[in-house]
């Protein structure tokens, strides 16, 4: 089991709003190239979405439960008949979005107790959690050439160490995808 994380970053880490959803003053960076960028499966995920779980937080949730399931290519099948895990303390009802659950208890213990690799999209607040216990093993980054100045980052200024080694990196299109695993201990 691996837990891997995947994010739309700018050069200058950050992730916040990248498809303008948030209304943030500086929303919809990702989108500044075209939806072709972000299309289809750009995190190489293959078959760990198709045996692992999706875990999202419940505003990525809400969010992709209005985007995904109306949707009807190859990549989109994949998504909605994907296993989901939704981190909430207040959203109950996840019918709207096929194969979706609330996490019963604790996140972390949650995570640790998986048999699957687990793929984090978005999420922040799941993934800082995650970050803070050390359980990330994997980060998936397609990298736009933006740079924002202000909005949160991945890796915040008061964040744990991270010790990264990059596994691939890769061009597509205008963005970069690299994958970055822990390093050797």
């Amino acid at each position: 089991m691996s837990v891997i994380v995947i994010q739309f970053v700018t050069l200058d880490g950050i992730v916040s709003d990248p498809d303008g959803s948030g209304a943030t003053p500086t929303g919809g960076w990702a989108l500044r190239h075209g939806r072709e960028e972000i299309a289809g499966d750009k995190f190489r995920l293959g078959s760990a979405l198709d045996d692992g779980v999706l875990l999202l937080g419940r505003t990525t949730w809400q969010s992709f439960s209005r985007l995904w399931p109306g949707r009807d290519d190859p990549f989109s099948a994949r998504m909605n008949a994907a296993r989901k895990l939704v981190a909430s303390r207040t959203l109950t009802d996840v019918s709207a979005w096929a194969n979706s659950g609330v996490i019963d208890g604790d996140l972390v213990d949650t995570v640790k107790h998986q048999r699957r690799d687990v793929i984090i999209s978005g999420s922040l607040s799941v993934v800082r959690a995650l970050m803070a216990e050390d359980l990330v093993d994997e980060y998936r980054l397609l990298t736009f050439p933006t740079v924002l100045g202000t909005g949160e980052r991945l890796f915040p200024a008061d964040g744990p160490p991270a010790y990264l080694e990059c596994r691939s990196a890769e061009r597509t299109g205008a963005t970069v995808l690299a994958r970055y695993g822990r390093a050797a201990r």
